[in-house]
């Protein structure tokens, strides 16, 4: 459920946008419209996010729940490496849930996670430190999508896989994902696509090439039902009608014939 939220309150001592969340529910969505006086003020802020003086700000919102580990420091105090440890942490508790089958509460996990290792977070890292934070968000996703292919939420599932593919274009487990989820939704050429991508960087994977035989068995099957649906609609296919013969045709050959046996049999009497 989306919400639009104006907040303009005398609690000096919170942001609007802590306002804003604090009132929300878990999972719920909201977008929080929070005035000037609550967000950057006067000053605005020319570091990352840039926000213009005397801005009011729309923020897209998502609870997606309310963290009770004590992580000792609040996440806007931590170190690079704290944070990643954390959602790295997350994550493990999310597979550990994956494991029970508890589908649900493990993408809260990953959720978790990747919240740790947000959009702002990322876009300041650089070098060793980016690609440690990437080897624990990209795996969030992947298992993300591997939550939402057996809740059957296709759509989701792509998406979480190409947010992978953005940053890792050959990565073997998002292409065979997204090829599972594409081929669920009937998107056959696409999945045999990213199938056969996942192959070229995993020739000796068996499950991308049983994925691939099943597309084989599939196109061959609806083969079948197309021909079988053309054969009824139009039936049998006529036997070719004979050619009318030309009589005026047939006639003048039989007289050039005729002609020539004479001709033939006068020069015989002569010789």
């Amino acid at each position: 459920m989306d919400l639009h939220c104006s907040f303009r309150t005398e609690k000096k001592e919170m942001t609007g946008l802590a306002i804003g969340v604090s009132n929300m529910k878990s999972g719920e969505r909201a977008l929080l419209h929070v005035g000037w006086e609550l967000g950057y003020g006067k000053e605005g802020n020319f570091s990352f996010p840039n926000v213009p003086p005397m801005a009011d700000i729309i923020y897209e919102v998502e609870l997606i729940g309310f963290d009770e580990t004590k992580e000792g420091k609040a996440r806007g105090d931590m170190t690079v490496e704290e944070r990643i440890g954390v959602a790295d942490r997350r994550k493990m508790d999310g597979n550990s849930l994956f494991k029970e089958e508890k589908l649900e509460e493990a993408m809260q996990q990953y959720e978790m996670a990747i919240a740790y290792l947000g959009d702002d977070f990322m876009f300041q890292l650089f070098g060793k430190y980016r690609d440690m934070a990437l080897a624990v968000k990209n795996p969030c996703h992947l298992n993300m999508a591997a939550c939402l292919i057996k809740l059957e939420r296709y759509d989701d599932a792509i998406a979480q896989c190409g947010i992978v593919l953005v940053e890792e274009e050959n990565n073997v487990k998002a292409l065979f994902r997204r090829g599972k989820a594409r081929a669920e939704l009937g998107q056959t050429d696409a999945a045999r696509d990213d199938f056969l991508k996942a192959r070229k960087y995993a020739p000796g994977d068996k499950a991308i090439s049983r994925e691939l035989n099943l597309l084989a068995e599939h196109d061959k099957a609806v083969y079948q039902k197309q021909k079988e649906l053309y054969k009824g609609l139009f039936g049998p296919r006529p036997d070719p009608k004979p050619k009318s013969k030309n009589w005026l045709i047939l006639a003048w050959q039989w007289l050039l014939s005729l002609f020539y046996r004479l001709f033939k049999r006068e020069r015989q009497k002569a010789d």
